[in-house]
């Protein structure tokens, strides 16, 4: 009997004291950020990035 495929769930562990910035890049791509300053060096790569929050 074949073993069943179990789902893959790509997620960050959750961080205590931590705020997580979203941000999506492009179309396609979503990142997470910890603080302002790499949201400045992300804003420079990509100047049409949305702050999603």
């Amino acid at each position: 009997m074949p073993r069943k495929k179990r789902p893959l769930i790509l997620s960050q562990p959750v961080k205590e004291g931590i705020k997580a910035i979203k941000v999506r890049l492009d179309a396609k791509t979503i990142i997470t950020l910890s603080n302002i300053k790499a949201l400045d060096f992300w804003k420079q790569r990509y100047p049409k990035l949305q702050v999603l929050g």
